[in-house]
């Protein structure tokens, strides 16, 4: 092998240009005549015992030409980025430039490589950060939802109203067709809930136990089934039963039976509160902390490699897919519910995939500048930590956690804090808020 180029390209990819000697495409050939040769059918031979240079002459020079190259390119890309002095993040993308008169073949390698990163000042940002502030009507509208956690259905005679369930048959037909995905028994349906399309439970609305009734609606123009879109339907709908929602009211006693320290409504209020405040304390430090990121990053100089943001897309949809399967439903099923293809599933993750590798790599950048390492002491801490949390043994968790990526979270982790911890928070614009 003989490296005989090396050129930095757009995009962080650095092209090598290879030379891979006469004698080592001549061994790569012999080696896939061996591998190859005994699947190939001569005329006058025995399966596989047909001659090289026969078979050569029968079918072309290069009839072993290709796997010869796919042979000899490993080990003469892996010697040509180490005189290159480049680590690739990702596979290269190869060209055959020329086959010399000699027989050597010279191949051009693109290798996506790691970006040189600039900052602008990552000490004293200024970010915006939201007011906490929390009114009375947000821990009633919190002292409601909790009482909705609590509340129990019952079956009445009367007609339904709104905030009613109803259980119904119900099938669907357009133009007197019905169609499909349209039908449902026993379906319990909350009126005014808005799960229906628009329209449909209010017609249920009056109906009682027993009553048959005709809903029409009209799908929207968007709907996902384009079949669909537009058009009027009526669905034949059966009420079987209707239920009330009766909540608790939200008193002494109430307060009691959700909190194990309350003792009357003013003290869950006030417990209530707390916890609202903390939570969102933790929502404006994590915006804060966002912020930070974005403005550091609007300060980065980088030429990042497609490959690079390709990866952060597979690494997230990856998280999606695990996320999909806790649900019963496979990334294939979802694009085919939503209507994409892989193409459109893909780009819907590409922007999320842009800013976290950006963000990633102007923290990565901090953390080179100040010198941050961690210690094996750190990361013993680290995992003992990991273990207490996921109640795990420590061995397992250094089992199923690389101890390099690990070492690296903890850096841009450490890296995060030194710049929050010099940066000033400035409160939200109006304009900003309206955004």
């Amino acid at each position: 092998m003989a490296l005989k180029n090396v050129e930095k390209q757009e995009k962080s990819i650095v092209a090598l240009t290879v030379e891979i000697p006469a004698d080592q495409i001549e061994a790569g050939k012999e080696k896939a005549f061996k591998k190859n040769g005994k699947k190939i059918t001569v005329p006058g031979f025995r399966k596989g015992k047909a001659p090289r240079k026969l078979i050569e002459k029968l079918y072309g020079e290069g009839v072993f030409f290709e796997d010869a190259l796919n042979i000899c390119y490993p080990e003469a890309y892996e010697a040509a980025i180490k005189e290159a002095g480049i680590d690739p993040i990702a596979p290269a993308n190869v060209e055959i430039q020329e086959v010399t008169d000699e027989g050597s073949v010279i191949i051009v390698c693109k290798a996506p490589v790691a970006p040189e990163v600039t900052l602008s000042e990552y000490k004293g940002i200024e970010a915006e950060r939201s007011e906490v502030k929390v009114m009375a009507a947000d821990v009633k509208a919190e002292l409601e939802r909790m009482a909705q956690r609590l509340a129990r259905t019952e079956t009445v005679e009367r007609a339904a109203k709104k905030n009613d369930t109803v259980t119904i048959d119900f099938e669907g037909f357009v133009d007197g067709v019905a169609f499909e995905g349209g039908k449902g028994e026993n379906h319990p349906l909350k009126l005014g809930s808005g799960s229906f399309i628009p329209g449909f439970e209010d017609q249920l609305i009056g109906t009682k136990a027993g009553q048959e009734k005709d809903v029409t609606v009209t799908f929207p123009e968007d709907y996902h089934a384009a079949e669909l879109a537009g058009k009027e339907a009526v669905f034949k709908c059966k009420v079987h039963e209707v239920k009330e929602t009766i909540t608790p009211a939200i008193d002494d006693e109430f307060a009691k039976d959700v909190s194990e320290t309350a003792e009357t409504l003013a003290d869950l209020k006030k417990e209530v509160k707390e916890r609202l405040v903390k939570a969102k304390n933790e929502e404006a430090d994590n915006e804060f902390t966002q912020n930070i990121i974005n403005k550091l990053v609007d300060g980065m100089t980088a030429d990042i490699p497609d490959a690079m943001i390709d990866q952060q897309v597979d690494s997230i949809i990856r998280d999606f897919g695990y996320r999909l399967q806790m649900q019963g439903m496979s990334i294939d099923s979802y694009i085919k519910a939503t209507g994409m293809d892989a193409n459109s599933f893909r780009a819907m993750f590409h922007q999320q995939a842009e800013t976290q590798v950006k963000g990633r790599l102007a923290l990565q950048k901090v953390a080179e500048l100040e010198k941050i390492e961690i210690t094996d002491e750190d990361m013993e801490k680290e995992i003992a930590s990991l273990a207490e949390q996921y109640n795990m043994d420590v061995k397992r968790v250094k089992e199923i956690m690389p101890a390099d990526a690990m070492r690296e979270d903890m850096k841009i982790d450490r890296a995060v804090e030194l710049v929050k911890k010099s940066a000033k928070a400035i409160k939200k614009t109006a304009e900003t808020k309206e955004d």
